[in-house]
């Protein structure tokens, strides 16, 4: 039997793993109390009841001691279980923007503030994320997003390491994203903006990009930004960073940011088992 345990931040998009999970033809059952963690398993891995694919929910709430969750866990790896733990994360100002649009009281905030909650709801956690097999970090994913991290993991079997890289285009006129860890300005490289036949097309389109990766420069931008992450994701994997926002810029985000932002996602998709997205935020295309 693979069982897997599903964790995180409230609010990091639990519930709709679950659902994702339950889809995907797993046995799903959500907040299950702690004491009776040892006897489920017993009884769905039973001859009566045996399921080849099993999901668990837990949540860290007020009234569920989640130090012994480590506890019952840890019991379950030493039986011929095949246990593994999905945490899901998510950064406090994602996590704060989310319960602010739902209306709903974060489960160890009480009647005080949701940011007080979610420092709790972190510090509780804590030790359950460092032994965690996987880490999602949802603060950047859309649905399909999650999902196809979800199916790679879970139904196609295939390696991940826990590193969500996010890939944004966009245009130094509308402002640097904020969460941006990693910024490279490309308005060293002709615009194509001055081109009559391109000015209203985008780095979508492969005029500009024809156009764009004409030039050598483009091309040796793009070895030596992809020979860096070769050497810092496994690093940043290895500090515990579940996220990596790549913002790559020009003047408006329409044409030079976006055709080397989709030419650093293809790299980037061949160097690892990472997750990865791309947002061309000033063209408004999502993948």
């Amino acid at each position: 039997m693979r069982l897997v345990v599903v964790t995180g931040m409230s609010g990091g998009g639990k519930r709709t793993a679950m659902k994702m999970l339950e889809d995907a033809g797993y046995y799903c059952v959500d907040n299950l109390p702690v004491q009776l963690i040892d006897k489920f398993i017993e009884l769905v891995g039973g001859r009566d009841m045996e399921f080849s694919k099993v999901a668990l929910g837990l949540d860290a709430r007020a009234d569920m001691p989640f130090d012994k969750v480590v506890e019952a866990l840890n019991n379950i790896r030493k039986n011929a279980v095949r246990l593994d733990i999905l945490f899901l994360e998510c950064n406090d100002t994602v996590l704060l923007k989310r319960y602010k649009e739902t209306r709903r009281m974060h489960p160890l905030s009480g009647n005080g503030r949701v940011e007080d909650g979610i420092a709790k709801e972190r510090e509780i956690l804590r030790e359950i994320k460092a032994g965690a097999d996987y880490v999602i970090d949802t603060s950047n994913l859309l649905t399909r997003e999650l999902k196809e991290e979800i199916d790679k993991i879970f139904v196609e079997d295939k390696a991940y390491d826990n590193l969500m890289v996010n890939i944004i285009s966009f245009g130094f006129k509308n402002g640097i994203p904020q969460d941006a860890d990693l910024v490279f300005d490309v308005r060293f490289l002709p615009n194509p903006f001055y081109v009559d036949e391109l000015k209203r097309l985008t780095g979508l389109d492969k005029p500009v990009q024809d156009y764009v990766m004409g030039f050598k420069e483009a091309e040796q931008f793009l070895d030596i930004l992809e020979s860096m992450l070769r050497f810092l994701l496994p690093n940043y994997i290895k500090e515990g960073k579940n996220q990596l926002v790549i913002a790559i810029g020009c003047t408006g985000g329409h044409h030079r940011s976006v055709t080397l932002a989709e030419r650093l996602y293809q790299r980037v998709a061949r160097i690892g088992n990472y997750g990865i997205t791309i947002t061309h935020r000033d063209v408004r295309v999502n993948r």
